[in-house]
């Protein structure tokens, strides 16, 4: 049964426990609440989970270096990532980890029906596994090299660069290699279920270049940090299965008969998640919901990565990003603008404090609040209950020709805007409605008004509040669209135009 159509669903990817977050971590944040904000305003009923990935060798291994408790190591890292959405008011309504007893009963559940209808089976695997990634390679996956770190000759994802190791070992396998044609007719039949379209073709060219299928248990000799195999207390389900139930997890699965079998938002409508985690998105997560008979998400935005002057972010180099500090130096609605107007989609965004300096005081400040803050100027004797009026008179054939335009620039923008938000381009989408308040200051400037009070004729009073009233009409506009980008300051402007907060949804966003 299908979930109500309204409910619309974002999900964040869980964050790995590993270290503390970093600007990327801050990025997909604000994009996914920006998607969960654009449909609230769209009037949809909106949920969005988030949270963290805590289990895998790899954190095993940190907590034994950190001689903590495993869950201890965790919850301090986990509650990082917890104050990081608070702190970037990311409207999360469900944080989950991994280590929640909700998502181990999940997770088992989900295991049992992939062994009952006959998708699981034992087997001996042998690879290259990386245990940063906590991926096994194929040897075309792999590569040798000098690692320039430490020197030192090795072997190298080639996706990710992390190290890997010979592991040979027995565990359970899922029948992957099975669900590679209806994964091709589901991406085809559905060319937007991946975007951009980059990353649409780089899993199609995995695909179409066949795999294996897939590993997912390790001994629990080499791993006791995750959920046990059900009905076998030797092996540990792959953290990669265990982490992607999570979506699930979230929507109360598995959905009990009191509720009708029926789920309340999942499948997801869209899934945020990095590029270098679109393979484990795009087709194991697919392809497990595929053998578990359930729906699959809707959309999947693989977004890019940030750059600082065009180099890869790292703590060798040097130039890792605070979030917490970025937010406290900027503030947090002009941090907020400056990630989704600068990051990249299909391409890395670059960082400097240059350019959010930038953006901070063209866009925002030389833009938006100088058009704001010159026409609601006390000395100009703005009439805003008046603008109903003003609006109702302005019929084709009562256009001044000095207002024509800058009504034609706001009469076109909400589709323009919103064909740009509808597919995640929330950057280029930013860059219309900024255009468009470049286009409303220059028809200030044209018109003076600050000249036209001086005059006390009726005619000039009357020209006032019209030019006043398309000024403060993009003001009014752009205030409603930047609305899931920067929520804290466009309430305080729409408030200062009294606008009422039944009509601040995108239906009022039209001219």
């Amino acid at each position: 049964r299908e979930k109500d159509a309204n409910n619309y669903f974002v999900t964040q990817p869980i964050f790995y426990v590993n270290s503390v977050p970093h600007i990327g971590h801050f990025y997909t944040m604000v994009l996914a609440d920006t998607i969960k904000r654009y449909a609230d305003l769209l009037g949809k009923n909106t949920k969005m989970s988030g949270g963290t990935d805590e289990h895998g060798l790899k954190i095993q291994q940190a907590a034994e270096r950190a001689n903590e408790d495993t869950l201890g190591f965790c919850t301090r890292y986990s509650d990082k990532f917890r104050e990081l959405m608070a702190a970037s008011n990311a409207s999360v309504t469900d944080f989950i980890r991994t280590s929640d007893p909700r998502h181990h009963r999940a997770v088992t559940h989900f295991w049992e029906l992939l062994v009952e209808r006959g998708h699981i089976y034992k087997g001996r695997h042998e690879g290259w596994y990386a245990v940063s990634d906590e991926a096994f390679y194929t040897e075309s996956q792999i590569e040798e090299r000098v690692d320039p770190a430490t020197g030192r000759r090795g072997r190298f994802a080639v996706e990710s660069g992390q190290p890997v190791e010979w592991v040979s070992e027995e565990n359970y396998k899922f029948r992957l290699s099975a669900f590679k044609g209806r994964l091709i007719e589901w991406i085809e039949t559905n060319p937007d279920v991946i975007y951009p379209d980059i990353r649409r073709n780089e899993v199609l060219g995995w695909l179409n270049s066949g795999f294996d299928d897939l590993s997912v248990s390790r001994p629990r000799s080499r791993l006791k940090w995750g959920v046990p195999v059900p009905n076998d207390a030797d092996h540990t389900i792959y953290v990669w299965v265990d982490a992607l139930v999570n979506y699930a997890t979230v929507d109360s699965y598995p959905w009990a008969a009191s509720s009708g079998g029926k789920p309340t938002f999942f499948p997801p409508d869209i899934q945020v998640v990095g590029k270098d985690i679109v393979r484990f998105h795009a087709v194991y997560w697919p392809a497990l919901l595929m053998a578990a008979g359930l729906p699959l998400p809707k959309r999947i935005l693989a977004h890019a990565h940030w750059t600082m002057g065009a180099q890869k972010m790292s703590k060798s180099k040097g130039n890792v990003v605070d979030p917490f500090e970025a937010i406290a130096t900027y503030g947090l609605d002009p941090i907020r603008y400056f990630m989704i107007r600068n990051g990249g989609i299909s391409d890395d965004g670059d960082y400097s404090s240059e350019e959010v300096l930038v953006r901070y005081k063209k866009d925002l400040i030389g833009q938006l609040a100088n058009l704001a803050s010159r026409c609601l100027s006390k000395s100009l004797c703005v009439h805003l209950d008046g603008f109903r009026g003003i609006a109702e008179q302005q019929l084709d054939h009562h256009i001044d020709a000095r207002d024509v335009s800058l009504r034609a620039v706001l009469l076109e923008l909400p589709n323009r805007v919103k064909e740009r938000f509808d597919v995640g381009e929330f950057g280029r989408g930013l860059g219309i409605v900024f255009d468009a308040l470049a286009v409303a200051n220059k028809y200030v400037a044209d018109n003076e008004p600050w000249m036209i009070v001086k005059q006390t004729d009726t005619a000039s009073k009357a020209r006032l509040q019209t030019v006043l009233f398309y000024s403060l009409e993009a003001v009014r506009l752009a205030a409603i669209m930047l609305q899931p980008v920067m929520p804290l300051k466009t309430e305080l402007l729409l408030n200062h135009l009294s606008v009422s907060k039944s009509e601040r949804g995108w239906k009022y966003a039209r001219f």
